[in-house]
């Protein structure tokens, strides 16, 4: 009998606990634009993208990837329209209505700014004053993210990075926090070589962060789901697999 089980499975026709087989179930993944690390110009979506899809598929489940402005991919995910979102910081007020993974990425945060506008700073206070562009509904961490609910700072949102970029160079703004391999493929993607070198960015990292997916808690299979992620991510990482897919980043092999 074990035998006859081990040949169907070989042969696809294991099936899950609903009866369904297991490489038949379709998930939809909701991410914004990120690029290097997930960008529709990219070969399979960037490398996070393809990342996360190649865990999915190793579960015998097939994720696809759905693009859609930050702010939507949030909401729509926690409405349970779809069943992740990714990749997200970490923030106290969105585990009411998400389960976080395992961290997917660790980024480091900088501070971007004009070559002809240089500015100091250690503390947040050394930043008071300056005109601030940030990412609609993103978080630059509990410290950063306190400092604007006091009113110690004051931050203009813009749902892409290349408008903060682009603020920038027109003197809009002074300063915008952004992963610093992000901020430099969209400085490359959307501006000219005179444009960029205008651009450059602080030394003192504002955070090393880590970013997760994270699967909403109004989907009643969402926990077994981020638990078969967060298996599949461990074995990625304990073979040297999840390392191929930022070294194939750094080698261009997405572009």
């Amino acid at each position: 009998m074990r035998f006859l089980i081990m040949i169907f499975c070989l042969l696809g026709w294991c099936f899950d606990s609903n009866g369904s087989r297991a490489e038949d179930r379709k998930i939809t993944v909701a991410v914004g634009d990120w690029p290097p690390y997930i960008s529709q110009k990219q070969k399979h979506d960037g490398a996070i993208a393809h990342l996360i899809r190649d865990i999915f598929t190793d579960e015998g489940i097939e994720a696809e990837i759905q693009f859609l402005p930050w702010g939507r991919a949030y909401a729509e995910t926690a409405d349970g329209k779809y069943q992740a979102t990714g990749v997200w910081m970490h923030k106290d007020e969105r585990e009411a209505d998400f389960h976080y993974s395992d961290p997917v990425l660790t980024e480091q945060f900088v501070f971007f700014h004009r070559k002809d506008r240089e500015f100091h700073w250690k503390s947040l206070e050394d930043l008071s004053g300056l005109r601030i562009g940030g990412g609609v509904k993103y978080s630059y961490g509990p410290i950063f993210d306190q400092a604007l609910e006091t009113g110690l700072l004051h931050m203009e949102r813009v749902p892409a990075v290349r408008q903060n970029i682009s603020k920038l160079l027109l003197g809009r703004i002074d300063i915008f926090p952004e992963e610093v391999n992000v901020g430099y493929a969209s400085l490359r993607d959307h501006f000219t070589a005179e444009e960029q070198r205008r651009i450059t960015h602080h030394k003192t990292p504002l955070l090393n962060n880590l970013s997760y997916l994270l699967f909403p808690k109004k989907s009643a299979d969402s926990v077994i789901l981020m638990e078969k992620f967060n298996n599949r991510l461990r074995i990625y990482r304990e073979i040297g697999l999840y390392d191929r897919y930022l070294n194939d980043l750094r080698d261009g092999q997405y572009l």
